[in-house]
């Protein structure tokens, strides 16, 4: 009789993302958006200047010119977001491949849930949170508008690029932003917090990286909050991510329409 094998039966478990590693790939997340942004910003300006002779006062009212077209901005966002989500998917997935494919916490969630009804609940939910998360931040506002860059953006754009941006922001953006907040931190959070705290906190963090694109108005706060809170319902009760993915893709589906109706009247 054979005995067993001591390495297969030691194996330790996976151990989640440590709170700061969690919080270190969000940053950097967002970080790259940034340096992105800037080097496609000096090739632009390198461009302008050869084409001009780096006569410097001409090639900067070139380029300022050049940055404040629409469809350059577009191409911008949409080149931005390929190359920091691509970035960041390949290093949470080299960093913890262990916990990539492990539906409870630690792991990430990128197995389909074993309950289908979650996805038809996900379906639902982001049809009706972007509803009750506008009358929430109505009410909040007391009549002062909330704007929002990328929605702006988005209507200002020509129909050539209007399709493919609108194409990222429902599937890459809620992908790689479900990976960082509902798989890596919440994970990192369940270490230290109860469940209900940790999706309050990953809820929290999510809400706050979002004002910026919306001129930091306070008021949006409920609106995202609630959101991270049910996405992050989702991802636990499913066993899966994929239900958190296809709410946040459908949500932004619904804000994504507003911009062919803003386009189109």
């Amino acid at each position: 009789m054979e005995a067993p094998r001591l390495d297969s039966a030691f194996t330790p478990a996976p151990v989640a993302p440590t709170l700061w590693a969690a919080l270190g790939l969000i940053a950097l997340y967002f970080l790259l958006q940034y340096v992105v942004g800037a080097v496609v910003g000096l090739l632009l300006g390198l461009t302008v200047g050869l084409l001009h002779g780096f006569r410097h006062g001409e090639a900067m009212a070139q380029i300022q010119a050049l940055l404040l077209r629409s469809d350059v901005n577009a191409l911008m966002v949409m080149l931005t977001l390929l190359i920091t989500a691509t970035v960041t998917l390949l290093l949470a997935r080299r960093r913890w491949p262990a916990l990539w494919r492990l539906p409870a916490p630690p792991g990430f969630g990128f197995a389909p849930s074993a309950q289908a009804g979650y996805y038809a609940i996900a379906l639902a939910a982001g049809l009706v949170l972007p509803i009750v998360g506008g009358l929430l931040t109505q009410w909040f506002a007391r009549g002062h508008e909330v704007s929002q860059d990328i929605k702006q953006l988005g209507a200002a754009a020509s129909p050539l690029l209007r399709m493919p941006l609108a194409l990222l922001v429902v599937t890459l953006g809620p992908l790689v932003e479900e990976l960082l907040f509902r798989g890596v931190l919440l994970s990192a959070a369940l270490r230290h917090a109860p469940a209900g705290a940790a999706m309050f906190i990953t809820a929290a963090l999510f809400a706050c990286v979002h004002l910026p694109d919306l001129g930091f108005l306070w008021y949006a706060l409920p609106n995202l909050l609630l959101l991270g809170m049910v996405l992050a319902w989702l991802r636990l009760a499913s066993g899966s991510l994929w239900p958190a993915v296809l709410a946040h893709g459908v949500n932004n589906a619904l804000a994504v329409v507003s911009w062919f109706v803003v386009s189109a009247s």
